[in-house]
């Protein structure tokens, strides 16, 4: 059984913004993926954007030059 942890989760209100900040992470090096939206979020295109709070603080500035519309950005136990 897998153990949950806090995870920084961004959403996007549509799929096109999700996959484009797959892209810009990928090429960034920026770590993550793109997931499932979590039952516990009602939100967005159905898709989020899933890495580790430390991570995030890490990338943040990077992840908002990225000009891509995040809808929401919270951090969840999954």
């Amino acid at each position: 059984m897998r153990t949950k942890q806090n995870y920084q989760i961004l959403t996007f209100h549509t799929t096109t913004a999700a996959m484009a900040m797959e892209d810009y992470c990928h090429e960034q090096k920026i770590p993550g993926r793109l997931i499932p939206l979590p039952q516990e979020i009602s939100a967005g295109c159905g898709l989020a954007w899933r890495m580790l709070p430390g991570e995030y603080e890490q990338e943040k500035d990077r992840i908002e030059k990225s000009g891509i519309v995040i809808e929401s950005n919270i951090i969840i136990m999954i």
